[in-house]
């Protein structure tokens, strides 16, 4: 377990802050205790676990893109991920979750949309429809078009995602985060519906839970 370089300014923040606090209050063990509950809350937020693999070895099998609980698995007549019909596959992220996202497949990125939108609570329909998110547009290995979908919530205000067009990433591979609490969304063309391995409710590792399989299906162009 390591912590994640993409939250460096806040668990850097959060060590300024603790320092600043015992230098400015003097030592006591109250303020020490109070202290490094905060920062420990910050940390474990931020945490990035190692050795995650795959749950299978089928590189056709996509693998969730984050940590957190299925909201919904829906159907839609059009996506701009897959040109056509798809499946969404939800997660929620609750603010004990591990926030790293990560590519379900080995792909490389075509395109990359941020959406400005608004703050509503991760746990509601609504949000991810409204929120702000930003969709990662991926073409795997034989062509078929996917998504990612990472959309903010009402404590996180900040997705990171120094990703651009044309980048190649291995399965498991991880891309970004949302900060403190949200959702993410893969995203499948309807073709594959019959694939998928879960259902609203289920409990889900990034990385290493097999959400759907792709089949052979003709690319999208």
């Amino acid at each position: 377990m390591i912590l994640s370089g993409f939250g460096m300014r806040e668990w850097g923040l959060a060590t300024l802050a603790a320092i600043a606090a015992i230098l400015l209050f003097g030592p006591s063990w109250w303020l020490i205790t109070i202290v490094s509950i905060l920062w420990f809350a910050v940390a474990a937020f931020f945490r990035d676990p190692l050795f995650r693999k795959p749950a299978t070895d089928t590189p056709s099998d996509l693998v969730s893109p984050a940590d957190g609980v299925i909201s919904a698995v829906e159907t839609i007549d059009h996506h701009p991920a897959t040109h056509g019909p798809a499946v969404i596959v939800r997660i929620f992220l609750s603010v004990l979750d591990v926030h790293i996202n990560r590519m379900p497949c080995a792909c490389s990125v075509v395109s990359v949309m941020h959406t400005p939108g608004q703050y509503l609570d991760a746990r509601s329909e609504e949000s991810a429809k409204v929120n702000e998110s930003n969709l990662l547009v991926l073409e795997a290995t034989g062509g078929t078009r996917l998504g990612v979908r990472q959309v903010s919530g009402a404590i996180a205000r900040r997705i990171v995602c120094p990703v651009v067009p044309g980048q190649r990433f291995e399965r498991a591979a991880r891309f970004g985060m949302i900060k403190f609490g949200s959702t993410t969304e893969l995203i499948i063309p309807a073709v594959h519906a019959s694939t998928v391995r879960v259902q609203k409710g289920a409990r889900v590792v990034g990385g290493v839970t097999v959400l759907a399989s792709l089949h052979a299906a003709p690319s999208h162009t």
